[in-house]
């Protein structure tokens, strides 16, 4: 990658604010972020249920709007970046349907795009290897367990080449062993396509683990509180979640997570 493209700002939230409207009180869900993505970046949010992680996510992805301030994407508004299919989104729970199978689960983008039926099989084939399910594309969902569902649906938001995954918390409800090998699958992941990843997590060790930049959020409403620009190497086993570099991110990331208590009103 050159120097140049890795340089290039894929997100740029400047004092970016979000209120629901409900029918008791408005809810402030983000206040005045600022951020910047670049190009090739894993970046992972954290902070406790409610600070608004999962909102900014989606205010990327044109599923919800803010009521202040400004989001880019890719130098564009999040509703003309999702026009250009600039991202694939990785939801909390696989979602996929039953009565498909792997294969046309994936499929399903493509065919709303309108691929030919050879790109189609193509960029199945393709995303499935990148998973490692290229000898389930015939089973059914239901078939696989609950990690290889989740490897699916990564592959779904792969299947149309996005240069941008989001990604809402989707080891969230797998066991810790799974979990683990997910995250050294998803990090081989990033290495070979070079994406652009947004990884929201509740997972310290899990933050830290995978990102190139960890973003720590207050509670609601929620604050960017500290950025956190990783100095692990880019290659990672899970060993070094055993080492003194390791442990002093995570410490950080804790000060911040509690740092971020005082504005809890």
């Amino acid at each position: 990658m050159s120097d140049k493209l890795a340089s290039a700002t894929v997100i740029s939230a400047k004092k970016l604010s979000l209120v629901f409207q409900t029918a008791d009180a408005p809810v402030h869900a983000l206040s005045e972020v600022d951020l910047e993505i670049k190009k090739g970046e894993f970046v992972s949010f954290i902070g406790p249920s409610g600070c608004g992680k999962t909102t900014f996510l989606r205010a990327i992805a044109d599923l919800e709007q803010p009521t202040s301030g400004e989001l880019l994407v890719n130098g564009v508004t999040p509703s003309e970046a999702r026009e250009a299919r600039a991202y694939g989104y990785v939801f909390q729970h696989a979602s996929l349907f039953p009565w498909r199978t792997i294969e046309n689960n994936i499929a399903l983008p493509l065919e709303i795009m309108g691929y030919s039926k050879a790109e189609q099989k193509q960029r199945i084939d393709r995303t499935l290897e990148m998973v490692d399910l290229q000898d389930f594309a015939k089973k059914y969902p239901w078939q696989l367990s609950g990690g290889m569902q989740q490897r699916a649906s990564i592959a779904r938001s792969l299947a149309f080449d996005a240069d941008l995954l989001l990604m809402d918390e989707p080891f969230g409800a797998l066991d810790e062993i799974v979990r683990d090998h997910l995250n050294q699958q998803l990090l081989e992941l990033w290495a070979r396509t070079e994406k652009t990843i947004c990884f929201v997590t509740h997972s310290i060790s899990e933050a830290v683990y995978l990102s190139t930049k960890i973003v720590v959020m207050s509670p609601r409403p929620g604050r960017v509180i500290d950025i956190i620009h990783s100095t692990l190497p880019k290659q990672r086993s899970l060993d070094i979640r055993e080492s003194d570099e390791f442990r002093d991110i995570a410490q950080r990331v804790r000060e911040g997570l509690r740092a971020g208590q005082s504005y809890d009103g």
